[in-house]
C-alpha cells in the first residue's frame, strides 16, 4: 500500500533520459560481448569479424525494439509524449534533424517487421535484424546461405541475448511514477 505513495514522481522528460541513458549504456557496455558472440557461433563457417566500432546498427535495433513496448505499457497519449522526447533528444545525439531520425526508426520498424514477418514476436525480429543488419548470411554454410535465412540455432542463441537488451517497465513502474 504505502509503496504506490512513496514511488518517485518522474516528468516525461525524465522518463526519456532514464530510457536513453539506460540503452546507451547496455549497448555501450554489451556490444564487445554479443560481437565475440557472434565471431564465434557455430552456425557460421567463417567468422564475421565483428569489431568493437560495429556497434551503430545494434543501438538502433536496441532502441526500435525497446520502443515497441512502449505502447504495451502505456496510454497513447503518454506514448506520444514520450516517444516525441525520445526522438527529440536522439537526434540531437546522432547529429540529425528530429524528422530525418523520426524516418529512421520508421525504416528499421518497418525493416523489422518485414525480416520478421509472420511473427509479431519483437524479440525475434531484433536477432533477425541483426543478422541482416550485419549481412550474417556472407557467413552461413551454404544451405541457409541459399535460403537466405539464418540458421535457426543462432537465432535461438540471439533470442537468449536479445532479451537482456529489452528496457523491464514493470520493475520501472514498481519503482516509480510518471507524470503525464
Amino acid at each position: 500500500m504505502f509503496s504506490t505513495i512513496l514511488k518517485k514522481k518522474l516528468s516525461n522528460n525524465q522518463v526519456a533520459n532514464v530510457f536513453i541513458n539506460a540503452i546507451f549504456d547496455s549497448v555501450d557496455s554489451g556490444w564487445k560481448e554479443i560481437a565475440l558472440l557472434i565471431n564465434e557461433d557455430p552456425a557460421f563457417i567463417e567468422s564475421p569479424n565483428l569489431s568493437e566500432e560495429d556497434s551503430g546498427l545494434f543501438g538502433l535495433i536496441i532502441i526500435v525494439g525497446n520502443l515497441s513496448f512502449l505502447e504495451s505499457t502505456f496510454d497513447n497519449h503518454q506514448v506520444v509524449n514520450i516517444e516525441r522526447i525520445i526522438f527529440q533528444k536522439l537526434s540531437k545525439i546522432y547529429g540529425v534533424t528530429e524528422s530525418q531520425f523520426q524516418d529512421l526508426i520508421r525504416e528499421y520498424q518497418s525493416f523489422i517487421k518485414r525480416v520478421n514477418r509472420p511473427s509479431k514476436n519483437m524479440v525475434y525480429g531484433m536477432s533477425k535484424a541483426v543478422f541482416h543488419k550485419y549481412n550474417l548470411n556472407d557467413f552461413q554454410d551454404e544451405y541457409f546461405k541459399r535460403l537466405q535465412n539464418p540458421n535457426p540455432l543462432f537465432l535461438k542463441r540471439m533470442d537468449e541475448v536479445m532479451k537482456f537488451y529489452i528496457w523491464n517497465w514493470d520493475a520501472f513502474l514498481k519503482k516509480y511514477k510518471i507524470n503525464s
